[in-house]
């Protein structure tokens, strides 16, 4: 679990993450628990290009957490969104050829 600060919004900004994250259902405790745990594995995301990390919170949620890297040696981050995202999926095991 890497040591990562979250940057947050005002709660009163409506333009905020905090808000955009609270509109998905999902609490900052949710996200900061997937970003730690996950940072170390962030990928491009598809859509945005920016850095994202999927994973799973101690509510048993299943996240995607999109994020702005603000200072790499912190590290410290900028949560932009996050959301419930499906599981991966079980890798599919071969039939023996009998």
């Amino acid at each position: 679990m890497a040591n990562v600060e979250c940057v947050w919004d005002l709660e009163e900004d409506p333009e905020g993450n905090v808000r955009h994250v609270a509109e998905h259902g999902i609490s900052i405790d949710e996200v900061e628990q997937v970003v730690r745990d996950r940072y170390a594995d962030a990928k491009a995301s598809q859509s945005s290009g920016r850095p994202i990390v999927f994973g799973w919170t101690s509510t048993g949620k299943h996240l995607a957490v999109i994020f702005e890297v603000v200072d790499e040696k912190l590290p410290q981050v900028y949560v932009v969104t996050a959301y419930e995202a499906p599981p991966p999926a079980e890798p599919k095991r071969r039939r023996k050829k009998r």
